[in-house]
């Protein structure tokens, strides 16, 4: 307990060891369940009009929820990363064998972003986070994402993942090295393509940005 009374502020990301610390080569996971609150949406991350929205309507739902159980249970918690799952009807929609994707292969993206809540929360909880959040939205797009922020959980078992380094524009390159290793490993996809933001884009240069890249497979 720290001395005002509060207990210390767990971070489960650094609690998470290699689950949230990926190396420049593909190495073995194996991802547990957990639970998380989750928007979805399709088209290029660059140009969707809900994309932005969905991210400020996770991350207010999400902080508005931690305040709610740090109110009612002392317990305090650091927000964990935002994340992504990504899929798309073309089965080369990740072009591997490019260096960047092009804007054509993402207009058709499905995606799922993703912020997992690592400790427990009730209804009444949630319910009042989202109350806060739509509120914070003031309309339009943003309380129109609120809306759809919904839960999620999942086990994604055993996994192949990968450290990207630099812009999201340049991962092809690092999706390739893990493409290669599943191969050369007789490896199948088993999921959709699962993408962790260990940066803030907002205040991280793009060739400073650290993206861990995760593969389930079979």
């Amino acid at each position: 307990m720290s001395t005002t009374g509060r207990a210390e502020k767990t971070d489960h990301r650094k609690l998470g060891g290699a689950l949230y610390s990926a190396k420049a080569v593909p190495q073995v996971v194996d991802v547990p369940e957990f639970a998380f609150l989750a928007v979805d949406g399709v088209g290029d991350p660059q140009q969707s009009p809900g994309f932005g929205p969905a991210i400020a309507a996770l991350y207010a739902t999400s902080y508005a929820l931690k305040f709610a159980v740090r109110a009612e249970t002392g317990l305090d918690y650091a927000v964990m990363p935002l994340e992504g799952l990504w899929h798309s009807s073309d089965p080369h929609f990740d072009a591997v064998s490019a260096d960047s994707y092009g804007p054509g292969a993402r207009a058709g993206w499905e995606w799922t972003l993703l912020i997992r809540q690592p400790v427990p929360y009730t209804d009444a909880q949630l319910a009042a986070a989202l109350a806060k959040a739509e509120a914070k939205a003031e309309g339009g797009a943003g309380t129109e994402a609120v809306g759809r922020v919904r839960r999620e959980s999942f086990a994604e078992g055993r996994c192949i993942q990968v450290l990207h380094k630099g812009p999201y524009e340049t991962e092809p390159r690092t999706v390739k090295l893990l493409h290669d290793y599943l191969h050369t490993e007789r490896l199948a996809e088993a999921g959709r393509h699962h993408e962790i933001y260990l940066s803030d884009p907002t205040r991280t240069a793009p060739e400073r940005r650290r993206t861990i890249l995760r593969q389930p497979v079979s």
